[in-house]
């Protein structure tokens, strides 16, 4: 998104604060982006679960629609903060919390408009008369689109925000504010599903949505009230431009290359979402609490990053990424090994499968320490000069693939080692059918093998490359 602001726009905002300190602007889009991300994260950590115990999808059904919802995040806000740029932040953040609204308010109507239609009874567990061969599941789909719309425009402004109400002195500290409130929104929204969960079982997944939609009514409302936009002339990319922008990035075969490649990593981080909470249930038990473990991942970054970004602070970003995507295979491998203490009670006071996919998660976090700070830095350097910013708006084309590769890879794997033991009236039958679940994560760790060998070639042949046109331009002016 285009940031830039003519001097006329930044002067009332920096003359209303003093060089350390914030303005009210600043505080009210931290605030309702810590309110968006309980809201988001609460929703999504269940999504798959929701779409196939609620609605009745199949995984392989609920893994597409979860995996093009969140594709369509990260794909949209550049263009959103092209409208933005045209509407105004705060006329843009008032259109996002209010489509958020309504999507979230719907993904708990939906289900019991579909309940007076007689084709289900919610309750602790869900009990279907026909919803599974009903074509009305699909009006999901304009449901979520609207939620992906005002999504995106969440992303494309507060960060605009955090930059135009901070000087450069204020900067790097409004930005790790910003951060922490994702993390304290994250770490909220999850950890509401488990009581939710375990009160109202499956109907807790249809009340979630209240408490999202709760969320963020109470951030329009302050957005309403409180947020006074200073961005009056902002001149912003048209949507022609960004295009054009797109398809100049899709050309530069050493971005894309890149961009495939941490893919990889990308797809086996996704499964926190898109495997993890059915694979723990269906095999550790309902007492589960994959919403708890997924806050696992933030809680080792919050700890770790600093420290491992100082400790590769004199190595490439390259090499930094590197040893990241090397840590996604034992990542992998952990997550599987739960099967191999089928025979052992507990480990550390809870299921074997549970435990080992939490230290599985902590490797995993360790992992995003390594790569994710530094592969911004990296993608920028590979864009031609003077184009960085430009290039930077699409740096998370990688989310875009891995989500709907990742996402609907898992949900063939699940149908195929993992199958919801609620299709099977017999018990026994699922047990035969689900002995080979772990292979799943084989998988994964054959995905995160290819792509830490590949990052490996890249970068030989990359540097293989700048050390070829650096000799011919030494003997061009020789």
């Amino acid at each position: 998104m285009n940031n830039k602001v003519t001097s006329k726009a930044t002067e009332p905002a920096e003359s209303t604060h003093s060089k350390t300190a914030f303005p009210r602007m600043f505080w009210v889009a931290n605030g309702v982006e810590l309110l968006e991300r309980a809201a988001y994260y609460g929703v999504f950590v269940v999504i798959t679960l929701y779409l196939s115990r609620i609605l009745g999808f199949s995984d392989v059904e609920a893994a597409w629609l979860a995996g093009s919802f969140s594709a369509g995040l990260y794909f949209l806000p550049t263009f959103s903060g092209a409208l933005a740029d045209k509407i105004g932040f705060r006329g843009a953040l008032l259109l996002a919390f209010g489509l958020l609204t309504i999507g979230y308010a719907s993904l708990a109507i939906f289900p019991m408009l579909i309940e007076t239609q007689g084709l289900v009874d919610y309750g602790k567990e869900t009990v279907y008369h026909g919803l599974r061969e009903a074509d009305i599941r699909w009006a999901i789909i304009p449901i979520l689109i609207v939620i992906m719309i005002g999504g995106s425009f969440i992303k494309a402004v507060i960060t605009g925000t955090v930059a135009l109400s901070t000087t450069t002195e204020t900067r790097a500290k409004g930005f790790s504010i910003f951060y922490m409130m994702v993390n304290i929104g994250a770490f909220s929204g999850k950890t509401v599903v488990k009581p939710l969960r375990e009160s109202m079982g499956d109907l807790g997944l249809i009340n979630l949505n209240y408490f999202a939609a709760s969320m963020t009514l109470l951030a329009f409302i302050s957005i309403l009230l409180f947020f006074k936009s200073t961005d009056n002339n902002r001149s912003g990319k048209s949507l022609g431009q960004i295009w054009q922008a797109l398809t100049k990035v899709l050309s530069n075969g050493r971005l894309i290359s890149l961009t495939i490649i941490i893919s990889g990593f990308w797809m086996v981080q996704h499964q926190l979402y898109a495997t993890m909470p059915k694979y723990v249930l269906r095999m550790a038990g309902e007492g589960s609490s994959p919403s708890w473990y997924a806050n696992v991942n933030p809680l080792v970054v919050f700890l770790c990053v600093s420290l491992v970004t100082t400790l590769m602070a004199k190595r490439s970003a390259l090499s930094s990424m590197t040893i990241g995507m090397f840590i996604m295979p034992v990542s992998a491998l952990l997550m599987a090994s739960g099967n191999m203490f089928a025979g052992t009670d507990t480990i550390l006071g809870m299921h074997p499968i549970a435990a080992m996919m939490i230290i599985g998660i902590v490797f995993q976090g360790l992992a995003e320490c390594f790569i994710s700070p530094r592969f911004l830095e990296y993608f920028s350097l590979q864009a031609p000069k003077g184009e960085e910013g430009l290039y930077l708006g699409f740096s998370h084309l990688h989310s875009f693939i891995s989500s709907l590769l990742g996402f609907g890879l898992s949900g063939y794997l699940l149908e195929a080692y993992c199958p919801d033991p609620r299709t099977f009236s017999d018990h026994a039958a699922w047990v035969e059918a689900s002995s080979h679940a772990h292979y799943i994560w084989y998988v994964f760790a054959g995905i995160a093998s290819v792509s830490a060998v590949s990052l490996i070639i890249y970068g030989a042949v990359i540097k293989r490359m700048d050390a070829k046109v650096t000799a011919e331009a030494e003997l061009a002016t020789a």
